[in-house]
C-alpha cells in the first residue's frame, strides 16, 4: 500500500464554520476531514489530516511527511503570506505539494495575492470552498501514483 497523503491546515482553520462563513463557508474542519477521507478512500488512498495554529508544528509535520507521505496537501492559511520557513520546509520535502485554499486569494485583499507556498507547490486549488480540499487530495493522489 502507498504512503498516505498528508493534508495539513494552518492557523484559524479550526474555526471553520464560525469564522467569516460568507468567505470560508459553513462547513467545519471535521466536515473537511470527512470529505478528504471519502475522496482518498474512493481513490484507494489514505490521508493523515492535521491542523495547527503554530508555524513550527506545521514545519515539523512537513519534515515528517518527507519520509512518511506520498504527497502533501497544504492550506497554509495566513502563514502562506508570511512564512519563508514553511516554504523552505516544503522545498526540502521533495514531494508533490498541492496548495489549497477555500477562498480565492487572488480575488481578495492585496496582501493575500502572494503566497510563499506557491513557490514550492506543484499545483494550486483555490476558490471552491470545501471542494478545494477534495480536488487537492485527488490531484495529490494522481501526482504520487
Amino acid at each position: 500500500m502507498s504512503k498516505p497523503i498528508y493534508v495539513l491546515s494552518g492557523p484559524n482553520l479550526n474555526l471553520l464554520g464560525v469564522r467569516e462563513p460568507q468567505i470560508y463557508g459553513k462547513e467545519t474542519l471535521d466536515d473537511v476531514r470527512a470529505a478528504c477521507e471519502r475522496r482518498a478512500e474512493a481513490l484507494g488512498r489514505t490521508i493523515v489530516f492535521r491542523q495547527s495554529n503554530h508555524e513550527g508544528v506545521l514545519i515539523d509535520w512537513v519534515q515528517e511527511a518527507r519520509t512518511e507521505a506520498s504527497a502533501i496537501v497544504i492550506n497554509p492559511a495566513g502563514y502562506g503570506h508570511t512564512s519563508i520557513a514553511l516554504l523552505d520546509a516544503l522545498k526540502a520535502a521533495e514531494l508533490p505539494i498541492v496548495e489549497c485554499h477555500l477562498s480565492n486569494p487572488a480575488a481578495r485583499e492585496a496582501v493575500r495575492h502572494h503566497t510563499y507556498v506557491s513557490l514550492a507547490a506543484t499545483g494550486l486549488v483555490s476558490g471552491f470552498g470545501l471542494a478545494s480540499y477534495e480536488l487537492a487530495v485527488e490531484a495529490a493522489a494522481r501526482l504520487s501514483a
